[in-house]
């Protein structure tokens, strides 16, 4: 999988929020916001094609976290990211 062109991660004061590139993509309806994990993973990812286990080595190389819940996590955040369009 591949996050999609169109999109960018921005940092607005603490906050990492995601925005399409051109206005034409813009749903004001729903705002995409990640937390700095999600963040970090996005900047790894982005241009790139991943897995959920590309995603749970990044993690497990950068946080001290189990394997199961680094898959977890990576898990859900695909989830996430599926349904907001984003991959």
């Amino acid at each position: 999988m591949r996050i999609k062109e169109g999109f960018r991660m921005r940092k607005l004061a603490r906050e990492f929020i995601v925005t399409p590139e051109s206005t034409e993509l813009v749903n004001f309806n729903r705002m995409i916001v990640l937390n700095p994990t999600a963040a970090f993973l996005w900047e790894k990812l982005e241009g790139q094609d991943f897995t959920v286990d590309t995603m749970v080595t990044l993690l497990l190389d950068e946080y001290d976290v189990a394997e199961e819940t680094a898959r977890a996590d990576a898990e859900k955040l695909v989830e996430s990211w599926k349904e907001a369009g984003l991959i």
